[in-house]
């Protein structure tokens, strides 16, 4: 069955649509807040989820001391937007990054991430350009198995490394730890911050991640700041990780169903260019609110083909439903803009100002 405000959407925008509830919104940024508190660290959220620096600002009004960005595309928004505190938390590599990192550092305070001396060789020519020294973090892998040095004895000569080249000051460690993995993480932190320690470094900054991990958050003795992205919308991911319920899921996709073929199927307007391919390792790629028993089963570019077998319901052909995307950042990268919501009134549009900032 469509809801008033779903017809509206639709009448007014077309499906499929990504509407956001800024009741839902607001409520995620101050528990959030309100926790990172509590636990005595500094939020520093991910931009990475909504793109927006209209959000980001909100994000920095409830008390964040800054955001994290990914890419220096994303910052360079953020920063046009008068946002001043900013962590890249990736490797910057090559001449064309240099400059444009050198001319963030007119407008913003930044501080970049590192995990390898080819990295770091390359920063001294963006503190260079831009005449001001720059601040760079070590990252550390503490059992995820992506970007990070894996030893403690590496984040100290990459430490050493970064204090001894012109330009740059050490500032800390920012890790990832797995959800499980905290004592392993707690491990390679006191040794790497004893061994930088014995340089006469210090690290200003430890910082932890992400929205999966809010339920250990402060749990790394001596982490000064946190870096959660997707709790400011939720998706499928953040309630079956147990930090978000689905009342917390701020993000809807809406879309018609426009196809009931056989009783025990049926075909939305959202397929993969809508809700992507990232399962996130869930079954199926999202949740229907309307027709929680339902499988979005597989897609087409256009096409989301619904399994209804399991359904004690089954929608109608011309039923606009909503669902909660598995995996909101990525679904998020798909739009230019965001329909806002508060209760039953449509607020207007939010641009994704950052999305496709893949550099």
């Amino acid at each position: 069955m469509t809801t008033p405000l779903a017809a509206r959407i639709a009448r007014e925008y077309g499906t499929p649509c990504a509407v956001i509830d800024m009741d839902r919104v607001e409520r995620n940024i101050a528990r959030i807040q309100a926790q990172c508190a509590a636990a005595g660290v500094a939020n520093r959220p991910h931009i990475k989820t909504h793109k927006s620096p209209e959000l980001a600002k909100l994000q920095i009004a409830a008390g964040a001391q800054g955001i994290t960005c990914q890419k220096i595309g994303e910052a360079e928004i953020m920063a046009e937007a008068g946002i001043d505190n900013v962590l890249i938390s990736y490797n910057l590599i090559g001449e064309e990054k240099m400059a444009r990192l050198a001319a963030l550092q007119a407008k913003a305070d930044m501080t970049v991430a590192a995990d390898n001396p080819v990295v770091v060789a390359g920063l001294p020519e963006a503190a260079k350009q831009s005449g001001r020294t720059l601040s760079v973090v070590v990252e550390c892998d503490t059992g995820r198995k992506r970007a990070g040095v894996e030893t403690p004895a590496e984040a100290i000569q990459l430490a050493r490394q970064i204090k001894v080249s012109e330009g740059l000051r050490f500032a800390g460690f920012m890790l990832y730890p797995t959800e499980t993995g905290w004592d392993e993480a707690q491990r390679f932190f006191d040794e790497a911050l004893a061994g930088v320690r014995a340089e006469g470094l210090d690290a200003a900054i430890v910082s932890t991640g992400g929205s999966p991990n809010l339920k250990n958050l402060g749990k790394l003795k001596g982490a000064t700041e946190h870096r959660p992205g997707t709790y400011i919308y939720n998706d499928r991911m953040q309630v079956a990780a147990g930090v978000a319920t689905w009342d917390d899921c701020a993000l809807h996709i809406y879309s018609t169903v426009v196809s009931r073929a056989a009783p025990e199927r049926g075909i939305l307007d959202a397929g993969s260019k809508t809700l992507t391919s990232d399962t996130g390792g869930l079954d199926g790629h999202g949740l229907i609110l309307e027709h929680p028993e339902a499988k979005i089963a597989r897609f087409a570019e256009e096409h989301g083909f619904l399994d209804l077998s399991r359904s004690n319901t089954r929608p109608h052909v011309g039923d606009v439903v909503r669902i909660v995307p598995n995996h909101v950042c990525v679904v998020v990268n798909m739009m230019d803009e965001v329909v806002m919501v508060r209760g039953d009134e449509i607020l207007g549009t939010l641009p994704v100002a950052a999305r496709g900032k893949l550099r």
